[in-house]
């Protein structure tokens, strides 16, 4: 099992920018691709981005996608999510997540540790 903890968000006005990055321990980060998500109040968790085990894929949101950048650091075992230009509707919790090899890199029942989150607030 793979324990994470997200970190960055926080409170930024549209146009922003803000990191947010994820710490793993437990097993074997490299193990893993891992993805982040994000739930807002009322709505369902949506997909942003996901990498692979060792950097080389990426997959985006067509909601993020030239906003949005996912990478990571095996040697530091995170996974960090830059987010440039932000907008309100970016505000949510967001979370990271590894992913299960195998499924599909877009969909929450693909992954299966979780964080517990950290909330991005994106103000006009």
């Amino acid at each position: 099992q793979v324990h994470l903890v997200e970190s960055g968000g926080g409170l930024a006005q549209a146009g922003d920018s803000l990191r947010l990055s994820c710490a793993a321990s437990g097993r074997t980060f490299t193990l893993y691709s891992m993805g982040w998500f994000r739930q807002a109040p009322g709505k369902e968790r949506e997909f942003l981005a996901a990498i692979s085990w060792g950097g080389g894929v990426t997959h985006y949101a067509d909601s993020v996608k030239g906003r949005f950048t996912i990478s990571r650091d095996n040697v530091k075992s995170t996974v960090d999510l830059q987010m440039n230009n932000l907008k309100t509707e970016d505000t949510a919790v967001y979370y990271c997540a590894t992913r299960i090899v195998g499924s599909g890199w877009n969909v929450g029942y693909g992954y299966g540790s979780w964080g517990q989150g950290t909330q991005v607030t994106v103000s006009s």
